[in-house]
């Protein structure tokens, strides 16, 4: 039996080459919503796919005709032919690394320090993506059966997956699976491995308010024409009731409430308040008064400003009234919310509280992805369940993640496998942010669940 001193052992005896590998990848700055670093995009995914080729995988780099032409990864390796087909889904884009003044160390030179890499997207994905390729690689270089794998690796997860969702059509046939594996989450607060049983779906977009045709004088025009920066704060601050409840009208109209058993399950795991703002630095006040803050990270949509910028930012003063004022936003959404319907409430909302004298437009939409709660009491959970019990003793958690990995729902629908979500990444890693981390410690872990889980549907 395959246990976690397998992947320990591997890890060390090989622990140049993969810290090699995986500095590698970390090096390219792949913001896949910048197609200034499309280039960089496209050496990453040929990286993998040589990666890949040299593991024995059939690899080939898949482009779509229209859009943002950032390139897909997929590969095959044929198995066993009475155990189950698993597709592996991940992604090797990562966030912009602003802002540049708040890392320690290079974004895009990786640095090993106390046990930990620092580098952008050193967890959030190319981390676990190649804790991944590692445990499988350990297995295939033991000798060891393995079943059919097929790897979809991707660059715009950050940014709405328009590539693969546009080659989603043609590649149907070639991703039907049996099980969904992805490895994009997290642990419990306490570090104990959790199986995620559903994300949120999201939905963003920007909104601009134009004013006047330029910036004037605010001593001249102030009272007289309308300010966009001024209207912007009241248009925000629209989106939500003083209890903290959205009052959008009509968005919470189809929010699915979680049954009784989601909510002890996802509760055994909460971290208390006072554990929260030791870890963030500020207390679980958003969202909802009065709701736990489980319940509003799990189960409860959003709508979050991500970013507002208008007029003058810079040192002293400059006394003017900006043109125009936008801001980034972000809404996180439940089962039974429809992205389209959210959107349409959105801006019947925008239209009927934009001050006057002012326009509104809406740009830069993605697409988006419903929320999604998987069934509890699902074989592929089960022993998920008891490979996680050998790796931890404390056992494995369920979680209900209030992040989102858009394109899962449509591979989940698109493959016909059972999602089975679980991630080793912690909220000291700091994903999105500057001096974003990963424990070496968690590279093996992920490393000790992939090799026993699919040793486990090969068969054991």
């Amino acid at each position: 039996m395959i246990d976690s001193s397998f992947a320990s052992a591997y890890f060390e005896e090989h622990r140049q080459a993969i810290l090699d590998d995986w500095f590698a990848l970390l090096r390219l700055p792949t913001v896949g919503a910048d197609p200034k670093r499309l280039g960089d995009c496209a050496r990453a995914a040929a990286l993998l796919k040589k990666k890949l080729q040299k593991m024995g995988f059939e690899a080939e780099i898949v482009v779509p005709e229209s859009g943002l032409p950032v390139p897909v990864v997929f590969a095959e390796r044929q198995g066993l032919e009475d155990a189950p087909t698993v597709l592996f889904y991940g992604h090797y884009d990562v966030q912009p690394e602003d802002p540049l003044d708040g890392w320690n160390t290079p974004p895009f030179e990786p640095v090993i320090k106390d046990g930990r890499v620092y580098a952008r997207g050193a967890q959030d994905n190319k981390g676990q993506v190649c804790g991944f390729l590692q445990g499988v690689k350990a297995l295939l270089d033991a000798g060891e059966s393995l079943p059919t794998l097929k790897i979809v690796l991707e660059g715009q997860e950050e940014s709405g997956s328009e590539s693969l969702r546009l080659l989603a059509p043609q590649l149907a046939k070639r991703l039907r699976a049996d099980v969904l594996m992805v490895s994009d989450t997290s642990c419990a607060a306490d570090g104990r491995p959790s199986i995620v049983a559903g994300l949120r779906g999201v939905r963003h977009f920007t909104v601009t308010l134009t004013g006047p045709g330029y910036d004037l004088h605010s001593g001249i025009h102030g009272g007289v024409a309308p300010n966009p920066a001024q209207g912007m704060a009241r248009l925000l601050a629209s989106l939500h009731n003083a209890d903290g409840s959205i009052a959008v009208k009509g968005f919470c109209d189809k929010v699915r409430e979680p049954t009784g058993e989601e909510l002890d399950l996802a509760r055994q795991s909460m971290i208390s308040s006072e554990d929260y703002e030791r870890a963030i630095g500020c207390p679980p006040y958003g969202g909802k008064h009065g709701v736990d803050h489980v319940t509003r990270g799990s189960f409860m949509p959003t709508i979050e400003i991500n970013g507002i910028h208008s007029g003058y930012g810079g040192p002293g003063s400059k006394t003017v009234i900006p043109s125009s004022a936008f801001a980034k936003i972000s809404m996180r959404l439940v089962p039974d919310q429809r992205p389209d319907d959210i959107m349409d409430a959105v801006k019947a909302h925008f239209e009927q509280h934009c001050p006057k004298g002012l326009k509104f437009e809406i740009s830069e939409m993605c697409a988006g992805a419903p929320g999604f709660r998987l069934e509890l009491k699902t074989p592929v959970f089960r022993l998920a369940d008891d490979v996680l019990s050998r790796l931890d003793p404390r056992g494995a958690v369920f979680r209900w993640e209030g992040a989102s990995i858009p394109i899962v729902s449509d591979l989940r629908q698109i493959s016909g496998a059972a999602p089975l979500l679980v991630g080793f990444g912690q909220e000291g890693d700091k994903i999105h942010c500057p001096n974003e981390s990963f424990g070496l410690d968690q590279f093996v872990r992920v490393m000790a669940w992939y090799s026993m889980m699919l040793k486990e549907l090969a068969g054991g």
